[in-house]
């Protein structure tokens, strides 16, 4: 660690020592307890639930979005303003500070977006700002960010992209030792146990209720329930739904997540369409909602897009459950007994593991010789966003915080996508046309299109629309979000 970073990290824990002091008596405390640890606490280059999960507290974005999902302004001193076709222009807040105490600026947005789109980083975050070619400071609080094409829906994108000191960036340790200009800074990391999160006590926006805030990491959800009934946790994440009347308080809300499978179209056996139609025939899938989620989720109407986004094409059929036509198609591919691997990971998502065992046992029904395999986190997302070969099939619960059909499109069917595992060039086509054109009804219908190729192709299974459920301590007072961030300052507890 350079003696830079030593010398911020040191300026940041004498702040933090003199902000709680005075208020010691009274400092309020939580524990959270989330399913995976951050992989990296770079908010830029991963796509990580885990560092999300934290980041969102230290972090800000030009926009943000209200409890039940409002687009408004973040660092952004108003809604953004489109000067030509490729261009739109951002006022920002005065007085912003990032927490080692250098001033957010234009220049600020200028190095956060250049960092996130250049190649050399290999962000995997890129199917969220797909359209964004570059970004030119006008003044010091005055940015002009552009396009590669019209982007009607570039305002929403900018909800996503945090924004950073790029001379921290070029110098510190983003990737362990993270500085926004959120209302919480970073405090300390117990690589393989937790994290803490401190009060920023000169916060833009005001002085957040909470003082600090413990994450703990625990795959587990049952080890998740015991810790909140044993009173170390405060809030848990998928919360599993056959223990919501046993928590001291629960709360559940419809989510952006939408489970599924992301096919190896190019692979040996899933190359094959007949082979790929039979894996989603073999799911019964209503019987896993109502086994395993008990209500709370829905079966996926046949795409892997959100219902919630704009584009989704509700034409589209959901996959009957049809074992009998299943085996019969693998059959006719001459594909029994052929090997079928399956990767997923544990504790991410709400009862992910059980519906990729569910599944898993479903396919081999079919005559395949199906496989799992569970990985570590960081190796997981290897396997889903790597450069490597791409895997058989992989389970994701791939979500939609644009609200967007390009968000998911861009990232799973788009050929060039972080997760895609096709090569079809006709489809990326589609989602390029349609990611540029402002004609709303145009760029629905390219939308509609492309969803009912990747649908009629099998180029995934979808399985389940999520609801997020939370278990919360008694003394907790939150109302959970429609986009599933977990904002600090938004929580209160009573004593």
């Amino acid at each position: 660690m350079t003696s830079k970073v030593l010398a911020m990290s040191a300026s940041l824990a004498a702040l933090v020592l003199s902000g709680l002091t005075a208020g010691s008596a009274t400092a309020q405390s939580i524990t959270i307890a989330i399913g995976s640890e951050p992989s990296t606490l770079d908010p830029q280059l991963r796509d990580d639930g885990g560092e999300r999960q934290i980041n969102d507290n230290i972090y800000e974005a030009l926009m943000a979005r209200t409890p039940d999902g409002e687009l408004i302004p973040g660092l952004a001193a108003e809604a953004p303003v489109q000067i030509d076709d490729t261009t739109w222009q951002f006022k920002l807040r005065e007085g912003v500070m990032f927490h080692n105490g250098t001033p957010f600026t234009a220049e600020s947005v200028v190095g956060s977006v250049l960092r996130v789109i250049d190649p050399a980083n290999n962000s995997e975050q890129l199917s969220y700002f797909s359209s964004v070619s570059g970004a030119e400071a006008v003044d010091e609080l005055t940015v002009n960010i552009k396009t590669s094409g019209p982007d009607p829906i570039l305002p929403s994108r900018m909800y996503w992209m945090k924004m950073i000191d790029p001379g921290y960036a070029a110098e510190g340790d983003l990737a362990g030792v993270p500085v926004g200009t959120g209302p919480y800074m970073f405090d300390a990391w117990n690589r393989g146990a937790d994290l803490t999160l401190v009060v920023n006590p000169d916060y833009w926006g005001g002085e957040a209720q909470i003082d600090d805030v413990t994450y703990r990491f625990v795959p587990e959800a049952g080890t998740r329930l015991s810790g909140l009934m044993a009173g170390e946790f405060d809030v848990i994440t998928n919360l599993l739904p056959e223990f919501t009347t046993s928590v001291p308080k629960f709360a559940a809300v419809p989510g952006l997540e939408t489970s599924v499978f992301v096919l190896g179209t190019d692979n040996e056996v899933t190359q094959d369409p007949k082979v790929r139609e039979a894996l989603n025939l073999a799911i019964d899938r209503q019987s896993m909602v109502d086994g395993l989620f008990m209500g709370y989720a829905t079966v996926a109407k046949g795409s892997h897009v959100n219902p919630a986004a704009f584009g989704f094409n509700e034409t589209l059929d959901y996959y009957p459950y049809d074992l009998d036509r299943a085996k019969a198609l693998i059959e006719e591919a001459g594909a029994v007994g052929k090997p079928l691997v399956v990767i997923g990971e544990s504790g991410r998502w709400l009862k992910d593991r059980e519906q990729i065992e569910v599944v898993a046992a479903y396919w081999a029904e079919t005559g395949l010789d199906v496989s799992t395999e569970i990985q570590e986190f960081s190796q997981y997302l290897d396997s889903l966003m790597g450069s490597g070969p791409r895997p058989d099939a992989i389970f994701i619960a791939n979500s939609n915080e644009l609200l967007d059909a390009d968000r998911e499109m861009s990232y799973i069917y788009h050929m060039d996508g972080a997760a895609a595992s096709n090569s079809d060039a006709d489809m990326a086509a589609m989602i390029d046309a349609a990611r540029v054109e402002t004609d709303v009804d145009k760029r629905k219908a390219l939308y509609d299109e492309a969803q009912q190729l990747g649908h009629d192709l099998n180029f995934t299974v979808p399985l389940f629309n999520l609801e997020d459920i939370y278990g919360m301590s008694e003394r907790m007072d939150w109302q959970p979000r429609t986009d599933a961030k977990l904002i600090v300052s938004e929580m209160t507890v009573t004593e």
